[in-house]
């Protein structure tokens, strides 16, 4: 008669089944990944610090931005600070423009919204060739 305690064996763990999941997972994730580029305007930004002054040709659209957020276009004030006229006034003015360039020249003191949205309004009507204007630092 065997009195002894029954043999136990040490606890065995399976990866195998472990390692599947995570193949699994990677493939799940990698598979539902949207791989879709948002458009963006490519802006070059200009150095205002030791950079020779820039000049306008005639022919270039220029948008102002002044510190209450009010729009000149060429010079011409808008009747209101609202995307949709920024944008009807740029179209009705570009028919002359030949240039797809615009510059944008902000106050110091404008809102970033303000000028985001005069360079969003910009792109969505076809420039691709953004200037922002600046003013040569103090030394």
């Amino acid at each position: 008669m065997n009195l002894s305690a029954p043999r136990q064996d040490d606890p065995e763990i399976n990866l195998t089944s472990l390692i599947d999941v995570v193949l699994l997972l990677l493939v799940f994730f990698m598979v539902t990944t949207s791989f879709v580029r948002e458009s963006k305007i490519g802006i070059r930004l200009p150095e205002a610090g030791n950079a020779s002054p820039l000049q306008l040709s005639v022919e270039q659209m220029s948008v102002s931005v002044t510190a209450q957020g009010t729009y000149l276009v060429n010079g011409q004030v808008l009747i209101d600070s609202r995307a949709a006229t920024l944008e009807a006034a740029i179209a009705k003015l570009a028919v002359g423009f030949s240039d797809a360039a615009i510059t944008v020249s902000a106050d110091a003191n404008a809102s970033h919204q303000s000028v985001i949205t005069a360079m969003d309004v910009a792109g969505k009507l076809g420039y691709r060739e953004i200037s922002i204007s600046t003013v040569n630092a103090d030394e």
